[in-house]
């Protein structure tokens, strides 16, 4: 074959170990309440014996009296703050502080005045511990896709394996080893069967006969493209004993006797269940899946979609368990490169050469992808594909000698293999490396089937993805059954050599449907109070409880499709809908409506600005609705960025299809955004008004959302960007503002929490998004946060401990650098929606038990069984599914200082869910969590193209400020935010909830 470097990328990960103690739980119980009458609860106030008030005496300690400097932020108008006793928070920072390199964690600053110094620790950090379990609601049963794992009686042994010499495949590492097994399991191994990692460990149920042990294997090279015999390849397996697991840890852990599970113990009996499928199906993470599974679904321009199912042990209640999920993933499809290259590009590529632009976008589609030779009869030797020729196949000449004598790829080729290549006017694959690449004429090529795509799916792509995975729950639940029957555990030898048994049934429990919490709407409308049915309600005879105010709107049409008079007539009834929803509505627009095309977005933009504020004055604009395209690609996040950035231009977007069809509840939806982002309030919580939330109505409290979203696969530069929001209004706890900023590439922990930094007047500055989100809570109610809840987004078991211990650590520098002593309770839960629990109805008959999707019904609760053995955790499903099956929220309580009981957490959790700003439904995640990730998501639309190149350096650039006007009301509506501060390249940009 005609010859004519590749980058390994290392990835590092930052551990630390825990070194703190929640000391703050314990157990108490909650007052039931009833709530099934037609009419809302009766209004006399309920006592209230917080955890807070009861045990003020006992926190307060030698920190409790007030401060005496003159802070604005710290001049409450009722109760004085409690706080907790001195050596609790000193213990508390020993153990933070010690547990981190150098006693900061990447804030760029020292410790407040006052801070703990270095000390070391001995304390292990624990979670909260499960206050008991739920009493709340109506009792019922469900099913989890998770099947009960009876734990073996076997010792399970960890050996560590070298492979000399060294090979990067799993796959031949795999081969080598089941090799090895092949030829030693009677003799050498004692009969056993090893399961094996495809690294550097191998696991025995039971000893070896040696610690230590030498095997020389001979492998086939099966890739080897000669035409005379294959060469065989050889190797040096080296085994060494290194652990025994303790499975009695194991069982005292699953029977809550311990809070310490032993992982290694549950890795091994995780590797051990995925062996078998490991050499069944295609391996992708913890999923696995088979063309044959469910027949492939086409994806378009070469892609496919795939069925699978995800397989992971998990330590719950119940013992140990098997949670089976099936899903799917695109995958290219394994067609000769011409044909993939026609679908790619959507056009005929037999009779006319590529185009630059073509070749480009070929070129990223093929590279990395491995394809198979399919000129050579019995020989089909696989490739990498590393890029394809500028130049096409009948221009290619390479040396054959030394002597720089020259031969055609298309002679090559001809007199090699007697293979006449006809489609000469298209570019060779190149294979290989860029010292010794080799030339494969496409035509000659196949792609390699069981190539998972992981680039970018269009929108298209997408949708049809998706509309693959949507099951219905019946569904669902019989395809997760015929799995695991076909998996047939029970045979499954390596099952077998480690003495697991997995049972067929889906694990049944009791669930309870919490109480459905009454809406508060204004009191001139027709319904003043409102109980959502089944996790929805309308706007019908109700108006918003604080209505806004639009005097001075323009709108744009980008739109070619749209004409003038019918853009006219969807304003018109979108300022109806707003006036009949309790808005004060401006019926005509500062100018005409402005039609203008897609390409030109700024100009337009810029052309409106100016003739509304030539004919305003002094005026500014209070809303721009602007008409977009159905398939509009960057013109959304480009009008975003422009309006919030540079123009200071509050918007609203409307898609062509909806303005042809101008549904009722389309225009209902806008409108509650509209309101929002003018700063209103569409509804309350009823038991907010009148102080009855146990744990947030008896003092000042904050809720705090947070999560950080990272660049999409491929982009290897980008920078990740974290947000913060926080409720602005107390008892109501509706309104939220929030904070963003740009860090460092798939970093995870939330950076600018808190900082400190030298300014050459003032001297050190502390700054940070709590601490900027605590003041204007404290302007915003004219209260200083007594109380703090954190519900964290986006964070995966592995990294609970670090992100826990970084941003409680920043929470409480925070709220010391506003005062000495002022370090309220805080409450921190993780908030999961990338897992794989689903429940079922009992009885998928019973509609009394589901809802119209045929899902289980919103505010679905499961605390036990399916839950940790020991830990605060729950799963909540507060939405009504709409089509496909429902996934439930997975809350975990990692730390409670607060003292909520089950009730309290899983009860507030569900009612804040019904006051998502957006729509007149339940949500299926807290608003305060859905907004941080929303924030986080618009933000990117704010970054410039060549932010992208900065993320992995020592600096990130910094994001856009938006315009004062958007901060004071914004995307999200209500509240400003704080300042918004930038250090270190790193910029905060303050934002207010509402999106769309």
């Amino acid at each position: 074959m005609p010859m004519r470097q590749m980058k390994e990328s290392s990835e590092q990960h930052f551990i630390i170990k825990p070194q703190l103690q929640n000391t703050m739980n314990s157990v108490q119980k909650s007052p039931k309440s009833a709530q099934n009458g037609k009419g809302p609860p009766s209004q006399e106030p309920q006592n209230q014996s917080s955890p807070q008030s009861r045990n003020r005496g006992r926190r307060r300690g030698r920190g409790g009296r007030k401060s005496d400097q003159a802070e604005a932020f710290m001049r409450p108008r009722s109760r004085p703050c409690t706080v907790m006793d001195g050596p609790v928070i000193a213990e508390m920072n020993q153990a933070i502080v010690s547990a981190i390199p150098n006693g900061s964690i990447g804030n760029g600053g020292s410790l407040c005045e006052g801070e703990m110094g270095f000390p070391s620790s001995t304390k292990s950090l624990s979670f909260a511990p499960r206050p008991g379990y739920g009493q709340l609601g109506t009792k019922c049963i469900v099913k989890a896709n998770h099947f009960f794992a009876e734990l073996p009686d076997k010792d399970l042994n960890q050996y560590d394996v070298t492979i000399i010499p060294e090979v990067v495949s799993r796959t031949v590492n795999r081969a080598i080893i089941a090799e090895l097994v092949k030829l030693y399991k009677e003799s050498e191994l004692g009969m056993r069967l090893p399961a094996y990692d495809g690294r550097k460990s191998l696991y025995t149920a039971g000893e070896l006969p040696f610690a230590r042990k030498e095997f020389t294997i001979k492998l086939i090279d099966e890739e080897d493209g000669t035409n005379g015999p294959k060469r065989e390849l050889e190797y040096k397996v080296v085994i060494k004993f290194v652990a025994r697991a303790n499975l009695h840890h194991l069982d005292q852990f699953l029977s809550g006797k311990r809070a310490d599970g032993p992982q290694d113990a549950l890795q091994i009996l995780d590797i051990v269940l995925r062996e078998l499928s490991m050499k069944r199906y295609c391996p992708v993470g913890r999923s696995f899946f088979c063309s044959d599974i469910r027949r492939p679904h086409h994806l378009g321009n070469g892609l496919e979609a795939w069925c699978g199912f995800y397989q992971s042990i998990r330590p719950t209640q119940m013992g140990l368990s098997l949670n089976i999920d099936m899903t799917a993933a695109a995958f290219i499809e394994a067609l000769p490169v011409i044909e993939f290259v026609a679908q790619l590009l959507g056009k005929d590529v037999l009779s006319r050469p590529l185009s630059d632009a073509d070749r480009i976008k070929v070129k990223k589609a093929l590279r990395g992808v491995k394809v198979e030779v399919t000129h050579r009869e019995n020989v089909r030797r696989k490739y990498r594909v590393s890029g394809i020729t500028t130049q096409p196949t009948r221009e290619l000449v390479f040396p054959v000698d030394d002597n720089s004598n020259m031969k055609s790829v298309v002679e090559y080729f001809q007199e090699m293999y007697g293979f006449t290549i006809q489609y000469t006017h298209l570019p060779c694959l190149q294979v290989g490396n860029q010292k010794k690449a080799n030339y494969l004429p496409m035509e000659a090529c196949k792609i390699v089937e069981g190539q998972r795509y992981t680039k970018r799916l269009s929108e298209k792509q997408i949708t049809s993805l998706l509309k693959f995975t949507c099951q219905r729950p019946r569904d669902r639940e019989n395809d997760i059954l015929q799995t695991v029957q076909h998996n047939a555990y029970e045979q499954d030898s390596y099952a077998k050599e480690f003495g697991i048994k997995i049972s067929e049934n889906l694990a049944s429990m009791e669930a309870r449907v919490l109480p459905t919490p009454w809406l508060k709407y204004h009191e001139t409308g027709k319904e003043k109070d409102c109980l959502p049915q089944v996790g929805q309600w309308n706007m019908m005879n109700k108006k918003m409880i604080n209505g806004m105010t639009v005097s001075r709107w323009a709108c744009i049409n980008f739109s070619r499709s749209v004409q003038e008079s019918v853009a006219r007539g969807f304003c018109n009834e979108l300022v109806q809908m707003c006036q009949v929803s309790g808005m004060e509505f401006n019926p005509e627009p500062v100018i005409p409506i402005y039609t203008a095309r897609p390409e030109l977005v700024e100009k337009a933009l810029k052309q409106v600005y100016h003739a509304c504020t030539n004919k305003l004055k002094a005026k500014e604009l209070d809303l721009l609705l602007a008409i977009l395209p159905d398939n509009n690609g960057s013109l959304y996040g480009d009008l975003k960025r422009i309006c919030e950035t540079d123009l200071g231009l509050i918007s609203q977007c409307c898609l062509t299809k909806h303005v042809f069809k101008i549904s009722k509840q389309y225009l209902s939806n806008v409108s509650l955004k509209i309101n929002v982002k003018m700063g209103g309030r569409n509804t309350v919580l009823l038991d907010a008004i009148r102080c009855r939330i146990p744990l947030v109505s008896d003092i000042p409290t904050i809720i705090f959302g947070a999560d950080v979203t990272h660049p999409e696969n491929g982009e290897d530069s980008s920078p990740s960007v974290a947000a913060v929001v926080a409720s602005q209004d107390w008892p109501e706890v509706t309104k939220y503002a929030g904070l963003v900023c740009a860090q460092a590439h798939r970093q995870e922990l939330i950076q600018d929490l808190y900082k400190t930094w030298h300014d050459p007047i003032r001297g050190t500055v502390s700054g940070g998004m709590i601490r900027d989100l605590l003041v204007s809570f404290r302007k915003a109610t004219g209260q200083k946060p007594q109380r703090i809840i954190f519900y964290r987004d986006g964070v995966s078991e592995g990294q609970f401990y670090q992100v826990l211990l970084f941003e409680l650590d920043a929470i409480r520098k925070a709220c010391a650098s506003l005062e000495p002593n002022y370090q309220p309770p805080v409450t921190f839960i993780v908030v999961q929606k990338r897992h794989h629990t689903r429940l079922f109805a009992n009885n998928h008959r019973d509609r009394s038990s589901t809802d119209k999707s045929g899902n289980i019904l919103p505010g679905t609760v499961v605390d036990s069984k399916i839950c940790h053995p020991t830990e605060f955790d729950f799963y909540l499903c507060s939405h009504a599914g709409i089509q496909g099956t429902s996934r439930p929220a997975h809350y975990h309580v990692l730390w409670d200082e607060n003292n909520f009981t089950a009730d309290g957490i899983q009860s507030l959790t569900n009612n804040l869910c019904y006051t998502y700003a957006r729509c007149t439904r339940s949500v299926s995640v807290v608003p305060p969590a859905y907004y941080a990730h929303l924030a986080a998501f618009r933000a990117r639309f704010y970054m410039e193209p060549d932010a992208q190149d900065n993320g992995c350096g020592k600096t990130v650039r910094p994001l856009p400020a938006l315009k004062e006007n958007v901060k004071r009301y914004g995307p999200f509506g209500g509240g400003g935010g704080g300042g918004g501060g930038c250090h270190n390249g790193v910029g905060l940009v303050v934002m207010a909830m509402g999106w769309g």
